[in-house]
């Protein structure tokens, strides 16, 4: 059969509407899968894997196996298809909590990253100048060796603070292991990789009190208001949301209004209810705008926000000063027609919206832009998450709570030693937690600017489940810092950017070929604990990721190895599992009740805070009463607009990964001519604005920021606002092979880093540019 664009378009869309909707796919689709399923088992191998080439796959017993995905924070549950020990198809697990049975395309493409090209085959050593591709194997004695002399030899000049971990999560015992690694050495520099939870963490930690993630019921939602969450493009766990939207749109009684504000008709824009175009950077604007509407006319919860809240109204302290409260920053500050002339929606649109919203029996209102894979401004987080307060709907069935992990064994605590203690006391080098930042756990996007020769900074770098090469915003700040790491250690499966130019890699077992947990994944309102089994043999010379550390600390002896007593990575985690390890093991997954209740706040007044109280407590004194509320505080892009007329914003595509793992040929098979032709990358602009540029359709174009500049593609679509220029995520790679490396632009070599004036992380979604005719 032929297998080209549209074919593999047609496959998709027929796929995902069956998932999500629960409909019987025909038998013609089925047939289209089953040959995809054939091609993956006998022609990639064939063809792409060096060790196989030129010898097809033993006939043999057919099985199925259950393990979690982890191409991405979704943590679907999948099914895979054997024959004897080759996998031959991925599907969705039917009856997993997360996703019932659905898979999108980058799950289904994971034999791909299985059998491909990309795997590293075992312990390389660079051999030539970092970033040229020369490596050379060694042993893993000798790799191991290597990384210990190193970490040695730090630790033994007092400069154990110059070690750095960045990986993709901070949950789950693999990136435990790693802080817990850090924690016993010496060095406060675990880093986490960008995303929207790093500032929706931090709101709900200054709002409520938890330090737990946030949890949408979107099932039991109707009425959702995404302040430019892909929902249907990759947010949160991906094959969930996209379940829930079928729901959305069923006619059995559950349907539910869905409302897009963005700038772009992505996907998710498209398929709403409505969408509502608003200038980039306007959205936290827009939130107060509705809120002022709301509070107006009394459309909010009268006995949520007079028992569970604090700075609502008014107040005064013991003093008798009065401070003002959010009722009164949003009638005085907010009015339709001032927020009209900020974001450029009307004021009638305004106000309409507003009611809705309100007057909807359990209405959410979703933040984080795209896939949800940069930070975001603080105070537009906080904005949006004060409406689900204003309805009250917090902690409740259909609405948004603070979701924790299921409950393990803690582990037991570090004993420092000397040097680990003075160490592991010095300042992060990505400045979170210091007095400027006080709050911040991680800054991800900040360590590369604040890196040059002459600080000290990182002196040797160990990264795991992560790119921050490719992934990182400014790439050449970032490939400026990895220049002043004297060390980088890669521990990926495949030869990413990162891995690229690390001097050692130390690859991990692919995820098919490994024991893992998956802590509840991003967004689900329920603690869900799955379990990643190892469905094959591995294929190459790796080893699992939590035994190799635990192997280096052993090896560095004293209090570094004391603090991990376990003798392999699955006892460690058999261990923290504990009780539950016999169900999670049978199952696959465990489930936990979520504890939240609607009155359940951790805050210093023990409710739920519009008047920001914690401020005070990290010393973080604000000189205005409105900055102790959610406000409007617009982040000014980067470049001068005299220069660069136009806005350049990214755009994310639910077939393109744009995060630690590159795009399998599958999916980018399935991207369209005007998205990606050839090498050439497309970035879209209003018809209007093009003419003023005169600019066509598929003319090419220089395309310049502040950060650099690239050759491109034009795409004239009405779906974009005029003066704004959409740039999609996820290609641009110089590491990979043929498949992907050289196609298209890295979005993030010309995004800037603008940082959040409370938080430090990167708030901006964008940066100005100019197009200019070739």
């Amino acid at each position: 059969m032929k297998l080209d664009r549209r074919t593999f378009i047609e496959i998709l869309v027929g796929f995902s509407a069956g998932a999500g909707a629960g409909i019987m796919l025909t038998p013609v689709n089925w047939k289209i899968m089953d040959d995809m399923a054939i091609w993956s088992q006998e022609m990639w191998p064939r063809y792409q894997l060096g060790g196989l080439k030129g010898k097809l796959p033993e006939r043999g017993k057919v099985t199925h196996e259950d393990t979690v995905c982890k191409l991405c924070p979704g943590g679907c549950g999948i099914t895979v298809r054997k024959v004897k020990d080759r996998a031959t198809k991925i599907e969705g697990r039917d009856g997993y909590p997360v996703n019932n049975g659905g898979i999108c395309l980058l799950g289904a493409s994971g034999l791909q990253l299985l059998y491909g090209p990309w795997r590293v085959p075992g312990p390389l050593k660079r051999s030539g100048k970092r970033g040229s591709g020369a490596f050379g194997r060694i042993s893993w004695e000798e790799a191991i060796d290597e990384v210990v002399h190193k970490l040695t030899d730090l630790r033994d000049k007092g400069e154990a603070h110059a070690v750095a971990a960045i990986l993709d999560s901070d949950r789950g015992t693999v990136p435990q292991l790693f802080s817990r690694f850090l924690k016993a050495y010496g060095s406060p520099n675990f880093i986490r990789t960008a995303s929207d939870q790093d500032t929706y963490e931090l709101a709900l930690n200054l709002m409520q009190g938890a330090e737990d993630s946030v949890g949408y019921d979107l099932e039991g939602a109707n009425f959702i208001l995404s302040f430019g969450s892909g929902l249907i493009e990759g947010w949160g766990s991906p094959v969930r949301v996209i379940q829930a939207h079928s729901k959305w749109r069923s006619g059995n009684g559950d349907r539910a209004r869905v409302v897009q504000i963005e700038p772009r008709l992505s996907n998710t824009a498209a398929k709403a209810d409505n969408w509502h175009a608003v200038r980039p950077g306007t959205e936290g604007a827009l939130a107060l705008g509705l809120a002022h509407v709301i509070v107006k006319e009394s459309l909010y919860d009268p006995m949520f926000t007079a028992n569970h809240t604090f700075g609502f109204e008014d107040w005064n302290d013991f003093t008798g000063k009065i401070y003002m409260g959010f009722k009164s920053l949003v009638l005085t500050e907010y009015s339709p027609q001032s927020v009209s002339d900020i974001t450029g929606l009307s004021p009638r649109k305004i106000v309409a919206l507003a009611r809705a919203f309100a007057e909807a029996d359990r209405p959410i209102a979703v933040w984080g832009r795209g896939k949800g894979t940069t930070s975001g401004s603080l105070y537009e987080c906080m904005a949006v998450h004060a409406l689900n307060a204003l309805v009250g709907n917090i902690n409740k069935p259909g609405g948004v709570s603070t979701r924790p992990d299921v409950a393990t064994q803690p582990w037991a605590e570090v004993v420092q030693d000397a040097t680990a203690c003075t160490c592991f006391n010095m300042p992060r080098v990505d400045g979170a937690g210091s007095s400027r930042y006080p709050l911040t756990k991680y800054l991800p996007d900040r360590w590369p600017q604040v890196m040059d020769g002459g600080n000290g900074g990182i002196k040797a770098l160990l990264v795991n489940g992560a790119d921050p090469y490719f992934t990182t915003m400014d790439s050449a700040a970032v490939a400026k810092a990895f220049e002043h790491i004297p060390f980088v250690v890669s521990f990926s499966s495949y030869l990413d950017e990162t891995a690229y130019h690390a001097d050692l890699i130390l690859p991990n077992h692919h995820y098919l070929e490994r024991w893992e947990d998956m802590p509840t994944p991003v967004g689900l309102h329920k603690p869900v604990l799955g379990l990643l089994k190892p469905v094959v043999s591995p294929q190459f010379d790796t080893r699992h990721v939590g035994d190799v550390i635990m192997t280096i600390a052993k090896s560095l002896g004293g209090k570094v190895a004391d603090s991990f007593p376990w003798e392999d990575y699955k006892t460690a985690l058999k261990e923290t599992v504990g009780e539950k390890w016999g169900a999670l093991e049978e199952e696959g997954f465990v489930e936990d009740a979520n504890p939240a209740s609607e009155g359940s706040f951790g805050t210093p007044s023990g409710k739920f805070e519009f008047y920001v109280t914690a401020f005070d407590q990290a010393g973080m004194t604000m000189r205005k009463d409105e900055e102790y509320l959610p406000h409007y505080a617009p982040i000014k892009p980067e470049g001068n607009p005299v220069l660069y007329p136009l806005l350049l914003v990214p755009t994310e595509l639910m077939r393109l990964a744009d995060g630690a793992v590159g795009n399998p040929p599958f999916c980018t098979k399935t991207l369209e001519e005007n998205e990606l032709k050839g090498d050439g990358l497309f970035v879209e602009i209003n018809p209007m604005t093009a003419a003023d540029y005169g600019l066509s359709e598929g003319a090419h174009a220089t395309l310049a920021t502040p950060k650099g500049k690239a050759k491109v593609l034009v795409n004239l679509t009405e779906g974009i606002m005029p003066g704004v220029i959409g740039i999609p995520k996820g290609l641009g790679h110089k590491a990979y092979d043929d498949y992907l490396a050289g196609k298209g632009v890295n979005a993030n070599s010309l995004i800037g880093v603008v940082e959040d004036p409370v938080s430090g992380l990167c708030a901006t979604w964008g940066i100005r540019a100019k197009l200019t005719r070739v």
